[in-house]
């Protein structure tokens, strides 16, 4: 479409109505901060505790969901790599 042909105006449908980059969905909050909530309510991290004692497969599901998807570390560290030849005794046959 160039820009001679491009709508402008009221009649320009539906373009830049929508949610701005990096803002979240409101019904994503609302739910987000229902289970706070009830996490709150629960006990918070004491029941969290006790959900890694008595359900640990759900709980790890949970961690792997919060933790952050990429890590940026710097690690500086050196290897050092030793090779002995081993060779055997001769056969006293």
């Amino acid at each position: 479409m160039t820009d001679e042909t491009r709508k402008v105006g009221p009649s320009a449908g539906n373009r830049g109505k929508g949610r701005i980059k990096g803002v979240p969905n409101k019904a994503t909050k609302a739910l987000k901060d229902m289970i706070l909530g009830a996490l709150d309510d629960a006990g918070g991290q004491d029941y969290l505790r006790r959900q890694s004692i008595e359900n640990p497969t759900a709980f790890m599901t949970l961690i792997g969901k919060v933790l952050p998807m990429s890590i940026n570390a710097d690690v500086k560290a050196e290897m050092g790599v030793t090779i002995r030849r081993f060779t055997p005794e001769p056969d006293d046959n």
